[in-house]
């Protein structure tokens, strides 16, 4: 695709690349001018040095200097090498978008270099799966059957089919949802379905689904039937907490189109608990999206008019404490009209302390750093609107060489 910068993945896997020569080079010394040569430093550094300067790279520099020689390749290839990279600090998260509504074609926004890279991603075949990401791996799940289910990691190709999750075949919503324990690696995985009552369109049943990778084993942790609430695809899980975002299935107020319902992985009660853990959100909402920064429950909402709800005039994120919201910021007028026509919802994703926000109708991509408090735009993405009905979408990521399945 033009514009991008070539993603130099395939420079990883060539291991028949012969050694390079390095460019000597001259000074003079101090006491006169006599000319000496110099070493080049990498003839002279140990490999764990070596390691250990190169972890620190960002992730597509990393892929660069594997292609420089074969004793880099080599190297950036080990196992060592990556158990060092999981000591050091992790890689800003990057940002996948979808640039076209047919095939699942987009390009990754790294904030570091910021720059875009034109990758794919392992099995996906549309842009409407279910897409959830934690600790530099991604699951994945088709829209269509919702039996196809897949962990990967995006920047090593690496993936896991998982066998299909138990419970209704066909639910009317579904809510993907992981979590990586950074320590072992090991990864849950849950799925909440939620179908309408037959006859009955106040009552949705709701069941989750819990699939623990250590164990490879799937447990249906809870079924239970809401009344006049049903579930929806907004989940994410914190500190071994569920976190289900719910809608108003008719005969409430304005005020309470969404709300906030928790479920602890950990404790596995069967029934009875969701509905007792219901918390209001901190204002009419258009549409909310939950993240996991840091292990806090971050929510980016469409602010809704005070008389028509449903309108969106401004885009605020919060955190929650205990059962309380507390606003973080509220996203500038200059920023809110950068996007043009603003739908009443759209696509935002964070993780470590980077927030994204992207309306489906353009490939403009907005950032919030959560510790500096600051937003800027990211470099334009090199893909331009082709057609009024183009949609954009996208999630963010960590990239992470030593994550796999």
């Amino acid at each position: 695709m033009e514009g991008e910068t070539s993603w130099v993945i395939n420079c990883f896997e060539d291991s028949t690349r012969g050694i390079g020569e390095f460019d000597s080079f001259s000074e003079l010394s101090d006491e006169g001018s006599k000319e000496v040569n110099a070493v080049s430093v990498d003839l002279i550094l140990p490999d764990d040095l070596l390691e250990r300067i190169l972890a620190c790279l960002p992730v597509a520099s990393i892929f660069r200097a594997g292609c420089v020689c074969k004793r880099w390749h080599e190297i950036v290839s080990s196992r060592r090498f990556l158990w060092n990279i999981s000591h050091v600090l992790p890689q800003k998260p990057w940002y996948f978008m979808f640039t076209s509504s047919d095939e699942p074609a987009g390009y990754a926004y790294d904030p570091i270099l910021r720059k875009w890279y034109g990758i794919d991603l392992p099995h996906i075949k549309t842009t409407n799966w279910f897409i959830a990401s934690s600790c530099g791996l991604v699951s994945l799940m088709d829209n269509d059957s919702r039996s196809e289910l897949y962990v990967c990691n995006p920047i090593t190709k690496r993936c896991r089919k998982l066998q299909e999750s138990p419970g209704l075949k066909f639910p009317d919503y579904s809510a993907l949802a992981i979590s990586v324990n950074r320590i072992s690696h090991d990864y849950t995985v849950s799925i909440v379905k939620s179908k309408q009552v037959p006859g009955n369109f106040f009552q949705w049943d709701l069941s989750i689904h819990v699939y623990d990778s250590e164990t490879r084993m799937w447990v249906t942790s809870c079924t239970e039937v809401l009344t006049g609430w049903r579930g929806g695809g907004e989940s994410v899980i914190c500190g071994g907490v569920l976190y289900l975002l719910i809608y108003s299935a008719g005969g409430g107020t304005p005020e309470s189109h969404h709300g906030l319902i928790t479920y602890n992985l950990s404790s596995r009660s069967s029934h009875g608990l969701l509905i007792k853990s219901f918390i209001k959100v901190p204002c009419p909402l258009t549409c909310g999206r939950l993240m996991n920064l840091n292990e806090k429950l971050v929510m980016v909402g469409g602010i809704g008019k005070q008389d028509r709800p449903d309108i969106i005039k401004g885009i605020g994120i919060w955190v929650l404490n205990g059962k309380d919201w507390q606003e973080i910021a509220r996203m500038p007028h200059k920023f809110f009209q950068g996007f043009g026509e603003l739908d009443d919802v759209f696509a935002s994703s964070g993780t470590d302390n980077l927030v994204y926000i992207q309306s489906y109708g353009a490939p403009a991509l907005l950032i919030f750093d959560f510790n500096q408090k600051q937003w800027k735009w990211s470099q334009k993405c090199p893909v331009t609107k082709r057609f009024p009905l183009q949609l954009f979408s996208g999630f963010c990521f960590e990239p992470r060489l030593e994550m796999a399945p």
